[in-house]
């Protein structure tokens, strides 16, 4: 049986490696005598922001943002440290956003909407748009691609259709007149719906009337070494048949394989089906020098009635065992030495979003900054800074939430929002005002706040003195 997959509307809107602290930097640390509050705490936030900016997992996330109620760029950009996110793809090349990150190892992938293709076809018109969204900020934040119309073969619009290669070759021509084009990709993004089979995967073939589109942008794609872009969700697939598709299938956590029959090779997943099949559609078209990677994948963790599967769990799941083969630096069957490249849809729900509730929940963060599940993103330890006055009152940064300790009591390292102890009122810390508290852990102590914020994983039990012992 052949699925055919549902796929959203366009929007407008390497390994992985471990945080962890040796214990030679810690013997160092500790054996030392430091003369002030001030010394330790300036080592400290120097130490953090050295382990905050090491490259996490290759794991890449969509940063939408329609909605009237998401935190600051700025704000954004301290979530995004601490849990290792290096990675983030825009749907526009926002001016605030790109200036927050400035300065940071984080690489952007920015969008020029379907709105704009007709004017960037005009060479001018796309100079002056790389000249005004992207040369003032490339020199500080990375800025690495630039996706050009998003799913414009969904709408069945000719014209626009029509429009996407000649707007490509624009802003890539654009982009060597001023010397980036080495620094800064083009490419676009397309949906599963341009696929006329995708199963078996070795089958995989594009849509005939879109041939005439396809192949010539194919062949720039080769020629600029772009890759291209799929947005792929299993979720629509088990959705649409929950009664054919297995669960288990979708979630990567299925017992049995599928064999495809031409290659005999082995799939335990629908995606690693989904991207191969896309290889093969574009192989048949001539080309087999063309990396597919996945600009949206995800998982609603709420949908509405007729909306099958879209709850906590299986967004978890989905999401997390996801993670996982990101971190092995898995490729899939036709393509086991390229690792999968994967910007999970989305960093935070967006409540404006239009159509079913599923649109409104597909957010790995509330717009509060606390999880809406974990996928295990935020491993380790939490530190605790134990700042003492003369009459030994204890400040702690402690975690909390659901699951944070197994029935002995034991901490379980799965908790995503944190909250800090003066015993024996708890009360909650803006990761701003940590920073702060590092510095002048009694100043703060005297305005602490009731946002919630993440922190960088890693252990480092510290003490401070405080010496006004009136808080």
């Amino acid at each position: 049986m052949e699925i055919q997959y549902r796929e959203r509307q366009p929007r407008k809107g390497k390994a992985a490696k471990d945080v962890r602290i040796h214990g030679e930097l810690l013997k160092v640390m500790m054996g030392n005598s430091f003369k002030s509050t001030s010394c330790l705490c300036k080592l400290l936030l120097l130490l953090l922001f050295t382990l905050s900016g090491t490259q996490g997992v290759g794991l890449g996330i969509n940063y939408g943002q329609i909605a009237n109620n998401l935190p600051s760029p700025s704000q954004v950009a301290v979530l995004l440290k601490s849990i290792n996110i290096s990675r983030v793809k825009l749907y526009d090349a926002d001016p605030d956003v790109l200036s927050a990150f400035a300065g940071s190892e984080v690489e952007f992938i920015i969008g020029l909407g379907n709105e704009y293709l007709e004017n960037m076809t005009d060479q001018n018109n796309a100079q002056s748009w790389i000249q005004q969204h992207v040369q003032p900020y490339v020199g500080r934040t990375k800025i690495i691609c630039i996706v050009v119309g998003n799913e414009v073969f969904n709408a069945n619009d000719t014209r626009l259709m029509g429009y996407l290669l000649p707007a490509m070759q624009s802003v890539y021509m654009s982009l060597s007149n001023l010397g980036l084009q080495k620094q800064v990709m083009v490419s676009t993004a397309h949906s599963l719906n341009i696929l006329e089979t995708s199963y078996p995967p070795s089958s995989g073939a594009f849509r005939p009337d879109l041939s005439s589109y396809i192949q010539p942008l194919l062949n720039f794609h080769s020629q600029i070494s772009a890759p291209f872009l799929i947005n792929a969700y299993p979720f629509f697939a088990y959705k649409g048949s929950p009664g054919d598709v297995p669960l288990e299938y979708v979630l990567f956590q299925s017992k049995k394989v599928m064999t495809d029959p031409n290659s005999n090779l082995s799939y335990d997943n629908m995606l690693y089906a989904q991207i191969d099949a896309v290889y093969s559609a574009i192989k048949a078209m001539g080309h087999a020098d063309i990396e597919v990677r996945i600009s949206e994948t995800g998982w609603p963790s709420k949908g509405d009635s007729d909306e099958a599967g879209a709850t906590p769990q299986n967004a978890a799941l989905y999401n997390g065992n996801l993670l996982k083969r990101i971190e092995q630096r898995q490729g899939t069957p036709a393509r086991p030495t390229v690792p999968i490249d994967i910007h999970v849809f989305a960093l935070f729900n967006e409540n404006l979003k239009p159509g079913p509730t599923s649109e409104r929940n597909y957010g790995l963060y509330y717009p509060n900054r606390s999880q809406v599940y974990s996928i295990g993103l935020q491993e380790g330890h939490l530190p605790q800074f134990n700042v003492s006055s003369r009459s030994r009152m204890r400040f702690e940064i402690v975690r909390y939430g659901e699951g944070c300790f197994n029935k002995s009591g034991v901490y379980t390292g799965q908790c995503g929002l944190f909250q800090a102890q003066k015993k024996p009122v708890l009360v909650a810390v803006p990761l701003d005002d940590l920073f702060l508290l590092m510095e002048n852990p009694c100043l703060v102590l005297g305005r602490l706040e009731s946002t919630l914020f993440s922190y960088p994983s890693f252990s480092l039990p510290i003490s401070c003195s405080c010496p006004d012992p009136a808080l």
